[in-house]
């Protein structure tokens, strides 16, 4: 499928990205953990958590971290704090993962200052969402796009998630983003599995990878091309999305069969509770200390997170996966 004669979004003069920004080396592939990011009941950070936690899945193998997305509750931090955040996941996590930076933010301004931050702390990318809340045409996204991404000049990871941001980033924006700026992956999340073929497709003639955060459907994704997978459940269970990963070429085989059967199961037992209070409930499952939740928790979604946490205990318990 060929996307070079799709009529593609203009972009105003201000907004022009210099064409020799329009390659990167950089390109993520394996499992990222999509971080969790722990604090206290005042909002403020829990290193010493956010360090055990990375160190954990570290042991488990991943390749890399998005830190501040949306398993990171970004919307929840002012700009201090997610530069603080960038600083401590890039101290805790070492000097031999990949890091991207989700930047996104309503405001270019602020999505501009983060991305400079993890430009300075040693980054290999930033992540963008649309701009969130009022209606954005796909013009202008490209043109969201390209303005933070040249103020910032480094690889850009596009994000797609259209059940949290109320805008899907459609193939023809995606392709003039790719030639026009150092595109290296869009991770795509939410329901519309199927965009994964037109994306991969896409940047095989383009020279971007996808990342996956389809968590439980990690080796049709493989399958299918994508280069890895960003997802929530990382944080759970970093060991068995690392082994789908390291045995994907084998994902037919029954002990494959097997591991893929676990992942779904976890994605049952954390989906009684909505996104992303449903990650803390499965960290404490895992002996992890997902700190105080940030959001305002009704008594029956604690009840639910309580049950969430007792059944991936035992079931881990079943598997013979010890606590983090």
């Amino acid at each position: 499928m060929s996307f070079r004669n799709r009529a593609l979004p203009e972009v105003g003069s201000p907004f022009h990205f210099p064409s020799f920004f329009m390659s990167t080396a950089f390109k993520p592939q394996g499992i990222y953990s999509a971080q969790w990011i722990p604090t206290d009941a005042e909002g403020r950070l829990d290193r010493t958590a956010l360090t055990a936690h990375l160190a954990f899945e570290r042991r488990c193998g991943i390749q890399g971290i998005l830190a501040l997305g949306s398993t990171g509750e970004f919307p929840q931090f002012d700009t201090a704090q997610r530069i603080e955040i960038l600083s401590a996941a890039r101290e805790a996590a070492g000097p031999d993962l990949s890091f991207i930076a989700n930047v996104s933010d309503i405001r270019p301004r602020a999505a501009i200052e983060v991305g400079r931050a993890a430009k300075a702390l040693g980054y290999s990318a930033i992540g963008l969402m649309p701009p969130m809340f009022f209606p954005v045409s796909p013009a202008d996204q490209l043109a969201y796009f390209l303005h933070v991404a040249g103020a910032v000049d480094l690889p850009v990871m596009l994000y797609n998630f259209p059940e949290l941001t109320g805008k899907k980033i459609d193939l023809a924006t995606v392709a003039a983003f790719a030639d026009r700026a150092p595109m290296c992956a869009i991770k795509q999340s939410g329901g519309d599995f199927g965009y994964h073929r037109e994306l991969i497709a896409l940047g095989r003639e383009k020279g971007f990878v996808v990342m996956s955060g389809a968590d439980t459907r990690l080796s049709e994704v493989f399958a299918l091309g994508a280069a890895g997978a960003i997802g929530g459940l990382v944080n759970i269970v970093p060991d068995v999305m690392v082994s789908l990963y390291r045995n994907r070429a084998e994902s037919s085989s029954p002990a494959a069969l097997e591991i893929s059967q676990r992942m779904v199961e976890v994605g049952r037992i954390v989906d009684q509770l909505t996104f992303p209070l449903n990650v803390a409930a499965g960290l404490e499952a895992r002996g992890l200390r997902p700190g105080v939740p940030k959001m305002v928790v009704s008594e029956h979604s604690a009840g639910l997170y309580r049950k969430i946490a007792i059944e991936l205990r035992a079931r881990l318990s079943d598997w013979g996966m010890s606590p983090a």
